[in-house]
């Protein structure tokens, strides 16, 4: 009969050591995913990560405060990496290795919010698959949300204003990714941090 109440807690203990188990995530870098290492997040910073979350009260909150854990999680990478030389866009980086073109941030934001989704720590969103916008020959590609809603926020009917890009390709290593609604990123060429 106690090995049928140990088995009912042991789902409880596993998520609660899920919790607090470091995280490997593999990070892309070198243009066009050319590069990638596993980088190791430990259960000090994990645990720093879901604290931050649990303040989150809206989806507007969440998104901010995934716009500083996402700058962060790169500044955390960097120790184990080279990606602390890559800079702001494509061309302040000065050839130097680490650097990463926007295919390196979506996916590695893609797999970083993943991350953090996998963990059950997002109450307000969901990750897409990266999203992609095109200006006559270039294009540009972002890691994406969807917001589920949270009654607080205003939110338009259309599917459209429910998708957030978080798009760390516009900040230095380390810096917060800026995150803004899909449409105004399809037809905005960036923050003005």
């Amino acid at each position: 009969m106690r090995w049928l109440a140990v088995l009912a807690f042991l789902p409880l203990w596993l998520h609660a050591t899920n919790a607090q188990a470091e995280e490997a995530v593999d990070v892309c870098f070198n243009y066009s995913c050319a590069a990638q290492e596993t980088v190791v997040f430990s259960s000090p910073r994990l645990a720093w990560m879901r604290e931050m979350l649990a303040a989150a009260n809206s989806s507007a909150r969440e998104r901010a405060l995934l716009a500083v854990i996402v700058g962060q999680l790169y500044g955390w990478a960097a120790e184990q990496t080279p990606i602390g030389n890559d800079r702001a866009g494509n061309y302040n980086d000065g050839g130097m290795p680490g650097q990463m073109d926007c295919i390196d941030h979506s996916t590695t934001t893609t797999r970083l919010l993943k991350m953090i989704e996998d963990r059950g720590w997002l109450r307000f969103h969901r990750v897409l698959e990266p999203v992609r916008r095109s200006f006559l020959v270039t294009q540009h590609f972002s890691a994406a949300l969807e917001d589920l809603g949270d009654g607080v926020s205003v939110i338009r009917i259309d599917e459209e204003k429910r998708t957030w890009v978080v798009d760390s390709w516009y900040a230095d290593n380390g810096k917060p990714a800026w995150v803004a609604p899909l449409d105004e990123w399809e037809r905005d060429d960036g923050p003005d941090f």
